[in-house]
């Protein structure tokens, strides 16, 4: 039987209403990258040369106002993916680790499913964190000879090669298509002990992934073409190369920013050598803001500010845990050298993709997704009603264009005040910040203007009664969604 998201598009004749040349497209999705990470969002107080980010961006738009759906790796990748806030999951909190089940229902809509409908190549080289079904050997040992089921391959992608979650968690081993390659047989540690294959070494995996992403466009250079690179760095374990060691001046993490964006760097190399740069949207951003575990306080000593002017970092629901870098090149109809401040989500790629293949979403898809395309186009006007955040702890925010209103007293995350802290301070359980006079959310307006919080609350409690923040029929979310109750969640 045919899921019905992808019977609705295939009513559809490939391409209809679409560009004349639907472009390539690839998503690079840096992992715990802080949105003051890239030098030319933050000239003042970011010490980090990003040459090739910096690149990027000239050529094409910024987005000052853009948001991962949360503040920590899985739901990211989830929403980024099926157009969906993960809070509609099962997952309520935290993220998933190496060896849990799938989060994405089979047959559900993604970006690559769309898009392979429509004719593109599809590949994900990277961190895929979103759940495998392993085969399992007794009814407890993982049979690694055999294949897993429910990954990348059974989503929409032609090709996958990566890993299995982050790179500080267990197994530590490639993984392509729908297999590991070679068998663990040894136990390594980084950060977290696991099964390791006997060659496979963190350092060696950002420059793995890189290569790979250049052979998948070199293979596939008469496009068109998604790739969803879905890098393993900055995040934990921080392990530059020995050429990029000591490059920044500020330490392991800086180094490893660096080789972040030198991957990048050889993305768009490639692009350029095949003279696909013109005809190619190019993504680029990050899932959450900067960790606590980069050593921001030693970073922010030396001068250099991971989140910018915001407050907050990963797991936070202030704007330093999800507001991200979101950068976008496309010169054949994205106009170098502009920005724009517009509400964004990283959940809105569905939507846009669809726009750019002239596809009608249906009801059962990207509930939560709306194509940007208007303002890549030129467009200043808001595309967005709010954006939803969702913090590590499964505490939720709510923003429009100038308000946010979020339902914790503290953080909401890891950064102090934590809400149990706050909680003993006697801070009150609503912040109300007016973003476009407080972007560092210092000062919580919630008492002098209930009506802005009333507002917020019914449109919040709407969104998630009717399983969608977008216009049509209204769809069930998949368990109870608890506004107010804060979960200890664990730790990416």
């Amino acid at each position: 039987m045919i899921p019905t998201a992808i019977l609705g598009l295939l009513l559809l004749p490939p391409g209809e209403g679409g560009p004349d040349r639907p472009p390539n497209i690839v998503c690079v999705l840096a992992d715990d990258l802080g949105y003051g990470d890239v030098r030319c969002l933050n000239p003042e107080r970011g010490k980090i040369p990003t040459p090739n980010l910096d690149r990027l961006a000239a050529g094409g738009m910024i987005f000052t106002d853009a948001h991962a759906g949360s503040s920590v790796c899985t739901p990211t990748r989830y929403g980024l993916l099926t157009g969906r806030y993960a809070w509609r999951t099962r997952l309520q909190s935290g993220v998933l680790y190496g060896y849990d089940p799938p989060l994405v229902a089979p047959g559900r809509l993604t970006v690559a499913s769309l898009l392979k409908r429509h004719g593109y190549a599809t590949a994900c080289i990277g961190k895929w964190h979103l759940g495998l079904d392993w085969t399992v050997r007794d009814g407890k040992e993982i049979d690694y000879t055999r294949p897993f089921r429910n990954g990348p391959t059974a989503l929409g992608f032609d090709r996958f090669f990566g890993i299995s979650a982050s790179l500080d968690m267990p197994p530590f081993i490639f993984l392509e298509n729908d297999r590991t390659v070679g068998v663990p047989t040894v136990e390594k540690t980084w950060i977290r002990k696991g099964p390791a294959h006997k060659d496979f070494e963190a350092v060696d995996v950002l420059p793995t992934l890189a290569r790979k992403a250049v052979e998948f466009i070199d293979q596939n250079a008469s496009g068109p073409f998604f790739l969803y690179l879905p890098l393993n760095s900055p995040h934990t374990p921080i392990v530059p190369s020995a050429a990029w060691q000591g490059k920044s001046g500020l330490g392991p993490y800086g180094d490893f920013v660096m080789q972040t964006d030198g991957a990048v760097g050889e993305v768009l190399a490639a692009l350029d050598r095949h003279g696909l740069a013109e005809h190619t949207l190019v993504l680029f951003t990050s899932d959450n803001g900067c960790s606590p575990a980069a050593g921001v306080k030693e970073l922010e000593a030396k001068g250099h500010f991971p989140s910018h002017v915001f407050r907050g970092y990963k797991a936070d629901l202030w704007d330093g845990g999800h507001r991200v870098p979101f950068l976008v090149r496309w010169p054949a109809a994205v106009k170098a050298g502009t920005v724009c401040g517009r509400l964004a989500c990283l959940t809105d790629l569905l939507a846009t993709a669809a726009d750019l293949v002239g596809a009608r979403l249906p009801d059962d898809a990207g509930e939560d997704s709306v194509s940007l395309l208007p303002l890549l186009r030129g467009e200043d006007r808001p595309v967005r009603e709010t954006v939803i955040h969702h913090s590590v702890h499964g505490r939720f925010a709510i923003r429009d264009e100038r308000w946010k209103l979020l339902f914790a007293p503290g953080s909401g995350g890891w950064a102090a005040p934590r809400d149990p802290e706050a909680v003993r301070q006697g801070l009150p359980s609503l912040q109300l910040y007016d973003m476009a006079a407080d972007p560092g959310e210092r000062s919580n307006l919630h008492g002098k203007h209930p009506e802005v919080v009333e507002r917020l609350t019914r449109i919040l409690e709407r969104h998630v009664a009717e399983g969608r923040s977008t216009p049509g029929a209204p769809q069930k979310n998949d368990v109870a969604v608890d506004l107010r109750k804060d979960r200890p969640g664990k730790r990416p």
